[in-house]
């Protein structure tokens, strides 16, 4: 059996739109002008932020599996690509967006801050951004749902705007602290009305003059990183966050992309400085957002214990910060051959090749697992 016959990714099969967008929802009944703005390629909020019905599946065992494979899109680089298209002056067109709920709320909450966010019928989304310190006040609140990603780096980003935006969630995200964000962008300017413990629903009052700081991360946390990076864009003056353990540093590489002076300094006792230099101009530029490593470790787990097997996974970030497991696989003995590497908005990104292989033990780093 090859790997097509198998729902796994995106593939020239019946199962090929597994991970396609889904059809746009109709309308509620009774929606009109007092209804929220509907999201970007007339998805509707309801519907993006819905649960999907659980959809049975059935594994059977393979012979061999082989094909190519493309998944979904990564998360965490979709939030960044919607978010700095958001702030750039001109048109940034984003491919291979991930079309999940808490991507779609980043999507919507860029829309209400000011940006003219569209999916388009091929698939691939058009950010017409307003430029740094250009947000326009939201009229309705900031609806994130489930997602924590999104809704902490938003309030970064407002933070350092002089405007006032509430944000919202569902009962889970309702739950969760946010005051490890609080805390830096409250030394930064802004003023936050939260409930107990920094939860939502919370409404934030942007800085009138956003301060630079430097910041000490008292936790590893890159959406704490973030957060005060996308404050300290609109703030005069060079903005510091200086790391213990270093954490994913997707949003250094796509300010840089997007033209942003971003410096990385190794200091002593194993410290990382990100300086950030503040009020640029940022430029548009065309975004592909790469495969989501997890996803991808599937099949390629997949392939390497089944004999015989042979595929091609295309077009995953290898950041190093998101590649252990391929690191590790090699180690023991796996037979990953990468190929076509190439930068997509500071990623780096390659397609794999991968047989099967007789795999042995191995003792893996245990910063591999952070």
């Amino acid at each position: 059996m090859a790997l097509k016959d198998f729902p796994i990714a995106t593939l020239s099969c019946s199962c090929q739109n597994l991970f396609a967008p889904r059809p746009p929802a109709a309308a509620p009944p009774g929606a009109g002008r007092d209804a929220p703005p509907a999201l970007p390629g007339n998805i509707s909020s309801e519907s993006a932020l819905a649960h999907s019905p659980a959809t049975p599946l059935t594994a059977e065992p393979s012979a061999r599996l082989s094909g190519t494979v493309r998944v979904p899109g990564d998360k965490s680089i979709s939030h960044r690509a919607l978010i700095f298209g958001a702030l750039a002056v001109g048109e940034t067109r984003i491919t291979g967006l991930l079309e999940g709920a808490d991507v779609l709320a980043t999507a919507e909450a860029m829309r209400r801050l000011g940006a003219d966010v569209e999916r388009h019928a091929d698939g691939s989304w058009s950010v017409h951004g307003v430029g740094v310190g250009g947000l326009r006040e939201p009229e309705q609140p900031l609806d994130f749902g489930n997602s924590g990603t999104g809704a902490r780096l938003v309030m970064g980003l407002v933070a350092g705007h002089p405007i006032t935006a509430t944000f919202i969630g569902d009962a889970s995200l309702s739950r969760r602290p946010m005051g490890r964000v609080i805390a830096p962008l409250t030394d930064m300017g802004a003023t936050f009305h939260a409930r107990a413990g920094g939860r939502l629903p919370l409404t934030l009052i942007g800085a009138r003059r956003a301060m630079p700081i430097a910041y000490p991360l008292p936790v590893a946390s890159a959406q704490v990183k973030s957060a005060v990076l996308l404050a300290g864009l609109n703030a005069p003056g060079q903005t510091t966050v200086i790391e213990a353990t270093p954490t994913r540093d997707h949003t250094e590489r796509m300010l840089k992309a997007f033209g942003a002076d971003v410096q990385i300094e190794a200091g002593p006792r194993g410290l990382l400085a990100i300086r950030l230099t503040g009020e640029p101009e940022l430029k548009p530029c065309a975004i592909t957002v790469p495969g989501d490593p997890s996803s991808a470790a599937f099949p390629v787990v997949a392939a390497l214990l089944t004999p015989g097997s042979e595929i091609v996974v295309q077009g995953i970030t290898l950041n190093p910060h998101r590649a252990g497991l391929y690191t590790t696989l090699k180690e023991m003995g796996g037979d990953i051959e990468v190929m076509n590497q190439r930068d997509e908005g500071g990623e780096p990104v390659a397609d794999l090749r991968v047989r099967s292989s007789r795999l042995r033990g191995i003792e893996a780093p245990p910063e591999r697992a952070a």
